[in-house]
């Protein structure tokens, strides 16, 4: 006789999802309201420090938005006013099921890949996107091949130029000195290690934050500091196991002594897994990181669910976060923005942008249930991005790449070989974005600059003058 299921939990809010997104969420409205829960978290931080949230760590099995319902893995029910989704979003992996290939997105992938790391001598890594330039850098003692599907490394951020200005840091030796973190920083300091019995492969760990390496010893089997090749304008073509490499008598390439090598020498080490490009070259390695990208992680939510989905995949939500179901919001990399954008903001996948969202999201389910309206957050007036590539301060303001702009604008630059690089991006004499690498101390005046759309063309090039102390121009 199978036994009875528990009753429903009845919570007023329920936020599901551990990632930044989930968690900003969970502590802006226990700040404002009474008592939810909090779906997915992996520690009791959030509990410790608010007493009315209360954390359960199970995966989502099925939402019942008809019922207000969500049934977790446990078999539990819960019942909820409002709903937050925070789940974030998965890895698109070059190749499902191989064990050879590693996808890097939340934590507990992170410490996998360290753990194969320490055994490596060489590995691949696949993508041009955030993770990807972070780990390139980072990674010690272990040959590493890049193969970009651009002409230039880091093309989601960055222009030819300010790629070639970081390319130079890579082949130089790693410094010592890493800059000072100027903002709050995010790391998985205290996690307590809890055993899993039933953990399944596709399970998982909370999303990864902007210092998700910094814990890390990303360290290969090697003495040396870095050894990087890049293989530009190309994709995967064929990954091919040891023995099924050997029958077909193929043959791959050695690791390339520098980046103007044009002699090709075969290798004779034989090696897990290798990869054959697009570019017809073949490189062994260890194992591959598939860094290509994320997809919104929808698949739990959907079943007997109409929602309304974006071209990317995700939750289509509207400027109070709301998705097309009654009650039911969504945060971070899982929903796709559907209103009508400010001209110096664009949705991207990031940590910084989960934050935001999650944060306005918690304030557009508290005004909904008190019946009170609720402004658009201030924070999509202006995309804004700060992080660090390569121990270089990097801040994204704006269109900083122009995009959606068309041919109808102008660059202006000033680049200091191993200092610097920055661009601003003109339209109509209006600063509509920009790019700083480096301690630039510019991202304040620029950000003004850029919001109130002042016309600065009498400026000209005095904008970027070194000699010129433009806060003061514009203070």
């Amino acid at each position: 006789m199978e036994a009875a299921r528990p009753p429903p939990a009845a919570g007023k809010f329920v936020v599901v999802g551990g990632g930044i997104a989930g968690v900003t969420c969970a502590e802006q409205i226990s700040k404002i309201l009474e008592e939810f829960d909090v779906e997915e978290q992996s520690s009791t931080v959030l509990e410790n420090r608010f007493p009315n949230i209360k954390v359960i760590e199970s995966g989502v099995k099925q939402l019942k938005s008809e019922e207000h319902c969500i049934v977790t893995e446990d078999g539990n029910q819960h019942l909820y006013k409002k709903l937050c989704l925070c789940a974030g979003a998965k890895p698109k992996l070059i190749c499902e099921g191989n064990p050879y290939v590693l996808g890097i997105r939340d934590t507990d992938s992170a410490q996998e890949f360290q753990k194969q790391l320490t055994k490596a001598k060489r590995i691949m890594i696949i993508g041009n996107g955030g993770i990807a330039l972070e780990l390139v850098y980072e990674i010690e003692g272990c040959e590493v091949i890049w193969a970009i599907k651009d002409k230039a490394i880091g093309n989601t951020f960055f222009d030819a130029g300010a790629a070639e200005f970081l390319t130079s840091k890579l082949i130089a030796e790693k410094p010592e000195a890493k800059i000072a973190h100027k903002r709050t920083r995010y790391t998985t300091e205290g996690r307590k290690k809890e055993a899993r019995a039933k953990a399944e492969a596709d399970n998982m760990g909370s999303a990864l934050g902007p210092d998700w390496h910094e814990g890390l010893n990303l360290k290969g089997t090697k003495e040396f500091s870095r050894k990087i090749h890049i293989e530009t304008t190309c994709e995967v073509k064929n990954i091919y196991f040891q023995e099924e490499f050997r029958i077909l008598k193929k043959e791959s390439l050695t690791f390339p002594r520098d980046h103007h090598e044009k002699s090709v020498t075969t290798d004779k080490e034989m090696w897990p897994v290798y990869v054959e490009l697009t570019n017809e070259k073949i490189y062994g390695c260890d194992f591959i990181v598939s860094a290509t990208g994320v997809t919104p992680n929808i698949e739990p939510f959907l079943h007997g669910n109409s929602f309304d989905l974006g071209e990317d995949g995700g939750l289509k939500v509207d400027d109070h976060m709301h998705t097309s179901l009654p009650d039911v919001y969504a945060a971070g990399d899982i929903c796709t923005a559907s209103w009508q954008p400010s001209p110096v903001w664009q949705q991207m996948r990031l940590w910084t942008q989960a934050r935001q969202m999650g944060w306005y999201a918690a304030k557009c389910m508290a005004a909904a249930s008190l019946g009170e309206p609720i402004d658009m957050d201030f924070s999509f007036e202006l995309f804004a991005h700060v992080t660090k590539f390569f121990n270089y301060k990097v801040v994204l303001l704006g269109k900083y790449n122009a995009q959606g702009l068309g041919s109808d604008h102008e660059l202006m630059l000033r680049c200091t070989k191993g200092q610097e690089y920055i661009k601003v991006v003109m339209q109509n004499g209006r600063m509509m974005g920009a790019v700083l690498i480096g301690e630039t101390d510019l991202e304040e005046t620029f950000e003004n600059l850029i919001l109130n759309q002042m016309n600065l063309s009498s400026y000209g090039e005095d904008l970027l003058d070194p000699n010129i102390d433009i806060e003061d121009y514009f203070d």
